[in-house]
């Protein structure tokens, strides 16, 4: 059990899901920016570019594990379905793209502890413009490898959260489910938690249901039974599904269901699902306590079953 001074002292340590270790290797990788393998330093592109002017366009994050990018298929559908949602044309087929991923990492000598970011923008516009006729190129498309590895303090101490004022917004506004580069009302979330004291955001949807994190998916675990939002307002995380398909595999009782800040509150579990994290335990949310403010038997069993499940050779 963590002593009550040693708790106090890591509450004082803002974390994020997204720490990872510190690795020089990143300092000289190349980058991938429509058609050309780039140093770090020359990876540009222009300040026209439609998603530095709007955020516009579609992105990916894919883990490189053991010589396997992890659920590939999915990412890419994923990719592709948002551009299509968005009337954006990717410049290549999925399996050019699948190609473009393995020169990025092979050109870098990776093959484990990656984290890649593959982004697609309209392209670059002629004049600063929401108007998608003003586009006079293709579209972009970069390739980013980093060597990133989960800092493991983050996973042993846990996040705490705090629920912003800023809500999910809906379909017709805009569609939680693309993973678009459009992403200013969840770092405003962000902002308010990190000035609150919190790591991260916790977010609730239009109709004050708990939804999603600024970055991750949010599940609870209650009597036995692992809840998640009903995804209406969430991105469709490839690690939230992959959890509530483990769930079900192993006989564990899971539920996609409304449900609010009350039942967040009387959990006796909490953690977060992300593409960089696997599961990230939270151990306490708006200034209560979730459990024993550590990683309950439930997280760490389908963390292990999450960790035992990347590590089978068959994974793609």
């Amino acid at each position: 059990m963590m002593s009550r001074a040693r708790r106090e002292l890591e509450d004082d340590v803002q974390r994020s899901t997204h720490d990872a270790l510190p690795d020089p290797r990143n300092e000289q990788i190349l980058i991938y920016v429509n058609g050309e393998l780039l140093p770090r330093n020359e990876a540009k592109v222009s300040v026209f570019d439609s998603g530095f002017l709007i955020g516009d366009g579609v992105w990916e994050g894919i883990r490189l594990h053991r010589g396997r990018f992890l659920f590939l298929d999915r990412h890419l559908e994923r990719l592709f379905d948002g551009a299509a949602t968005i009337g954006l044309d990717v410049p290549l087929t999925r399996e050019e793209l699948t190609k473009v991923l393995w020169l990025s990492v092979k050109a870098n000598g990776m093959d484990d502890g990656v984290h890649v970011r593959v982004m697609v923008t309209r392209g670059t516009k002629r004049t600063p413009s929401q108007d998608p006729r003003l586009t006079i190129s293709k579209p972009t498309v970069v390739v980013i490898p980093e060597y990133k590895s989960a800092d493991p303090d983050t996973v042993r101490a846990g996040i705490r959260l705090f629920t912003s004022t800023i809500r999910r917004p809906p379909p017709d506004t805009l569609d939680q489910k693309l993973n678009c580069h459009s992403k200013l009302h969840e770092v405003m979330a962000l902002i308010q938690a990190i000035r609150a004291g919190a790591d991260e955001a916790l977010m609730l949807d239009v109709n004050g249901a708990v939804s999603t994190c600024n970055a991750t998916n949010f599940f609870i675990v209650r009597r036995g039974e692992v809840w998640t939002s009903t995804g209406q307002h969430c991105l469709n995380g490839i690690t939230r599904g992959t959890v509530i398909r483990l769930c079900l595999d192993n006989g564990i009782p899971v539920r996609e269901r409304d449900f609010s800040l009350s039942d967040v509150y009387n959990s006796d579990e909490a953690f977060v699902t992300g593409t960089f994290g696997g599961l990230t335990p939270v151990v306490e949310v708006d200034g209560r306590s979730i459990g024993s403010a550590g990683m309950g038997q439930m997280t760490a069993r389908l963390r292990a079953l999450y960790e035992d499940l990347i590590d089978e050779p068959a994974t793609a």
